[in-house]
């Protein structure tokens, strides 16, 4: 587990009693610059910026909500005088909590380093910081100064960059969960709420502003710092592995209640834009990596529409915009890898996602007789033309070529540093096993102490799984990860309506037979429940509706998986 190598330090309402020291003296000082302009007394207007407050919250527009109560023809001189009122430097007489030298002491002999980043106007940060006494204890002191450019994100990483730590190493602490709980949640840190001020009862509008423990004083934190490193951590590190359609909609569970996941893509899609992509321009394929991206993303809908966006018409018909936009940035970072990076910022995702390798990599089939399919999209061999598909020899195996392709390290990392690694659903060969065929893979998830869960498919696929049961696809899975790898398998319960079922026979596929009987004896904990969505989507190819899994519904079932990771 990770050892603790550094705590950043919020300021006010952190290590001392902002709001009862300092903001009832700025609140004071605003309403007595407001009064001198508008000729109102200053107790009526102090009164009003305490009522907005208490019913918009301390993030609103305070002061020009209390102009707008006032109903004044231009407020806009009396807010500027109340910000720069409320903002000034001076600075009244203010105090650490008690317990924070002892904790200071402590973490000095635990050889932990100690850092302030706070928000403000920089001289009045100094000052107060000055006045506390907190220069002796801290070995970095950093300032987010309101007045100029720059983010608070900026100075976190600087932290990391300049004592050579990982995020994992590094717990924030703060009372703002948009402000220091946000940052430290999207750079991977572990971050305590010091539930103090006025804004200990703000809810949080996502996961990102979720804190990992909260406290109601400096000394929980020792306790904290053990239980972190001892991996006991109610937000765990998940690692889901998969492609295709499946694997985004096990994202779109997993980001509803913890922010720190992995994604491990397949990267051997060799058909329609992805396909076209890869051989014109020599990039791994960007198809199942954008969906991904686009399901752990925190940006605005627009923006996750413009990369969804697929060309109808045109020499780029059949290109959706995130593919090209990937391989635009892949061309100009200089890699793959590089280009996701890029692409995760842009997108504001919630954890990563990765390539499963980086190397340009194809998956063959060797049938039952002999046959050998090279490709994916042979392996899949897809049509238009609904129930055009003709049954042939089952899958005997499936290999990677170049053969010697080895795991991400990146991705190997994460895999063992998991709690929880999820394995599924989606097309058994070229979305899921496909992933566990790069050299180190296997061995990887076997070794990694995480719970290991695959859910199985709700339908057979006619290429891949024609006559497969749930026992049939967990030991595949366990023949390509080891016997024995798997303590989990996810199944569904409810069976689709006859129509649906018809429709989906002229595929020549079929509902996955739950044989229950046949998992005992492979030491695999079986799960069931009604995971099929309630409203399917229309694939453009055949204009039909899908079964899909439902997020929510996998998410409540990952939940309980997840209480003891």
């Amino acid at each position: 587990m990770a050892k603790i190598k550094a705590i950043i330090f919020d300021l006010d309402d952190t290590l001392f009693d902002c709001t009862g020291q300092l903001v009832e003296a700025a609140r004071q000082r605003a309403a007595e610059a407001m009064a001198k302009l508008i000729q109102k007394p200053k107790e009526e207007i102090y009164l009003k910026i305490i009522e907005t407050e208490g019913r918009l919250g301390p993030k609103a527009d305070i002061f020009g909500n209390v102009c707008d109560a006032l109903s004044l023809k231009n407020p806009q001189e009396c807010i500027n005088a109340a910000l720069h009122a409320y903002n000034s430097d001076e600075v009244e007489k203010i105090s650490l909590f008690k317990d924070a030298e002892p904790l200071f002491r402590r973490l000095k002999k635990q050889e932990i380093k100690m850092v302030i980043v706070s928000s403000g106007l920089y001289s009045r940060q100094m000052r107060k910081i000055q006045m506390l006494g907190l220069e002796k204890w801290m070995d970095l002191i950093l300032i987010h100064d309101i007045e100029k450019e720059g983010s608070k994100d900026a100075l976190f990483e600087q932290v990391m960059k300049q004592f050579l730590l990982k995020a994992e190493e590094v717990v924030s602490i703060g009372d703002r969960i948009h402000s220091e709980i946000r940052v430290g949640n999207k750079l991977g840190m572990t971050t305590i709420q010091f539930l103090h001020g006025r804004y200990q009862k703000t809810a949080p509008k996502n996961i990102m502003e979720e804190p990992d423990f909260k406290i109601k004083k400096l000394s929980e934190i020792p306790a904290i710092i053990k239980k972190i490193e001892e991996g006991k951590n109610h937000k765990p590190k998940i690692v889901a592995i998969g492609g295709g359609t499946g694997l985004p909609m096990v994202l779109t569970a997993l980001k509803e209640f913890t922010p720190h996941i992995t994604a491990i893509v397949t990267v051997t899609d060799c058909g329609r834009s992805s396909g076209v992509l890869r051989k014109d321009l020599n990039i791994l394929p960007p198809g199942d990596i954008r969906n991904c991206l686009i399901a752990l993303s925190e940006s605005e809908q627009l923006l996750k529409d413009l990369f969804n966006y697929r060309f109808s018409n045109g020499v780029l018909t059949d290109h959706s915009f995130g593919n090209l936009f990937i391989a635009a940035l892949t061309k100009t970072t200089g890699s793959f890898e590089q280009a996701l990076k890029q692409a995760s910022q842009i997108l504001a995702i919630r954890g990563k996602v990765l390539p499963s390798t980086l190397q340009d990599v194809h998956i063959h089939a060797q049938l039952a007789d002999g046959t050998v399919v090279c490709g994916e999209d042979s392996i899949i061999q897809r049509t238009t033309k609904p129930g055009q598909l003709a049954k042939r020899p089952a899958i005997k195996k499936v290999f990677l070529r170049p053969a010697n392709a080895k795991i991400l390290p990146e991705a190997k990392k994460a895999i063992e540093e998991a709690g929880l690694i999820i394995i599924g659903p989606g097309s058994l060969y070229t979305s899921v096993i496909a992933n566990l065929l790069a050299k180190g893979m296997a061995s990887s998830i076997r070794k990694s102490r995480a719970k290991k869960v695959f859910i199985a498919n709700v339908m057979t696929q006619v290429c891949q799984t024609h006559g497969f049961s749930l026992s049939m696809q967990a030991r595949e899975i366990e023949k390509y990860l080891g016997k024995g790898s798997l303590d989990f398998v996810v199944y569904n319960t409810k069976k689709p309506d006859k129509k649906t079922l018809k429709r989906y026979e002229k595929e020549q596929s079929f509902f996955m037979e739950n044989d229950l009987e046949n998992l005992k004896g492979m030491k695999i904990r079986a799960i069931g429940a009604d995971l099929i969505a309630n409203s399917n989507e229309k694939t453009k190819a055949t204009k039909q509706l899908l079964l899909r899994h439902d997020p929510k519904k996998i998410e409540k079932v990952l939940k309980k998986i997840c209480e003891n990771c």
